[in-house]
């Protein structure tokens, strides 16, 4: 099936004040591509499917599958010790369940030694949990995966990415350092406040650390030839790839689905299973969906990556889908979470502050305020939310400007700590 789909991005994009997006598609066995609107409001230059966005952590399934490579050699395994982590394993990197507070962005230069004096340096991060006792979403745990493929193949990550994914796969527009995709049309970040227009960000990019947790910048179309091989056999062997979208992890409260992987986040649409991830830098968000082929006629699968530039991506990401999905596969992406008819009292049991490596976290009543307290502080204003309880433990927040709901879930920990789990994260409750 073809569509058009030219004037819904840039009507969804306009409603949703997003700047500039690239989309692409396969289904039926071909790659459809679209772009609308402009790179960066300052420049007016257009976006092009050619583009380089920043893909953020959709990065991470890269990363993963780098290390699943080297699983496949005999290099490692899943049970592997992570040197100078105590009790951590690559399966707890992969699936964010180490314990490793989450959002350690630590800059150690640009120089080719940054992931090693990274890890150095991240021995000395809180742990939020014992190893494999929760999930907690985990960027630092990223960057220490790529700290172990450097040591194993001893290339820098980003040489070593190349070697494993890029250039086996072909993906011409898909690079890590700033220098590589200045020569290419790039996408710069917007930021604004909820209901206001977007404007340039004044910081491009995030330090060289945060590399295989989320520096990747590439085209829609080359992530979908990525996430294609998956289906495809192209990297990986069969046994590896169906290891990676294998449930790992459950998650509680959580929109974006209802298992980890390796790498990969797991969800059920209608009965048709449903592999994603999305990315959030410095005002740019992507997304990135896959459903494997039912086995029925030529149905190999339907993938679908989208890039942004600023705006309401959230809400821009998901009225794509819900366009998109039916009119190709009909299925519906799973229904975003709305307060019940009935509300249940906020009777304040779970009010204090929570508080980790970046976030400062206070909850009062029906209130929550968010405080982004690592180095991208001065880019973020407070982020202020309504609480509605579902029962005791269970609520939905939604931030201020905003139609969107998001799962919060309070929960004590088996050494007494109270927490809270919150946009991916667990946050201890400070005494």
């Amino acid at each position: 099936m073809t569509m058009s789909l030219a004037e819904p991005l840039a009507e969804l994009s306009k409603r949703f004040r997003v700047p500039g997006a690239s989309l692409a598609y396969w289904h039926d066995g071909h790659l459809r591509e679209e772009a609308t609107g402009v790179l960066n409001l300052d420049t007016g230059v257009e976006v092009t499917t050619d583009s380089l966005f920043q893909i953020g952590s959709i990065t991470k399934v890269w990363t993963a599958t780098q290390l699943m490579l080297l699983a496949e050699r005999g290099e490692i395994t899943l049970d592997t010790p992570v040197d100078g982590f105590p009790g951590v394993t690559i399966k707890h990197l992969l699936t964010h369940t180490s314990g490793i507070d989450g959002d350690f962005f630590h800059d150690t230069g640009r120089g080719d030694d940054c992931l090693a004096r990274y890890a150095e340096d991240a021995r000395q991060v809180a742990r939020v949990h014992p190893p494999g006792a929760a999930h907690s979403y985990c960027n630092t745990g990223f960057s220490l995966a790529g700290r172990v493929i450097e040591t194993i193949t001893g290339k820098v990550w980003d040489a070593a990415l190349r070697e494993q994914i890029i250039e086996p796969l072909g993906l011409t527009h898909t690079w890590t350092l700033p220098e590589d995709v200045l020569r290419f049309r790039a996408a710069t970040g917007h930021l604004g406040e909820p209901g206001e227009e977007p404007g340039p960000t004044p910081r491009w990019g995030m330090m060289r650390t945060v590399g295989p947790a989320g520096l990747i910048c590439s085209t829609a179309a080359d992530v979908v030839r990525f996430a294609r091989s998956f289906h495809d056999g192209a990297l990986l062997t069969p046994a590896s790839a169906e290891l990676m979208v294998t449930p790992h992890v459950e998650l509680p409260a959580n929109p974006y689905g209802t298992h980890w992987g390796l790498g990969w986040i797991l969800d059920t649409w209608e009965g048709r299973a449903v592999w994603s991830h999305g990315g959030n830098t410095i005002g740019q968000s992507a997304q990135l969906w896959t459903l494997p082929g039912t086995g029925t006629g030529n149905d190999s699968g339907t993938t679908v990556c989208v890039l942004a530039n600023g705006g309401d991506t959230y809400g821009f990401f998901q009225a794509v889908a819900q366009e998109l999905f039916p009119a190709l596969c009909g299925v519906r992406p799973r229904p975003l979470p709305q307060p019940p008819g009935e509300v249940v009292p906020v009777d304040g049991r779970h009010d204090g502050v929570y508080e980790r490596e970046s976030a400062r976290i206070t909850v009062e009543g029906a209130r929550m305020t968010y405080l982004n307290t690592s180095a991208f502080a001065d880019l973020d204003e407070p982020m202020l939310f309504d609480l509605v309880a579902l029962d005791d433990d269970r609520y939905l927040a939604r931030r201020e400007g905003t139609a969107t709901w998001v799962g919060v879930t309070f929960a004590t920990r088996e050494d007494g700590t109270p927490y809270q789990y919150f946009s991916l994260r667990s946050t201890p409750r400070l005494p």
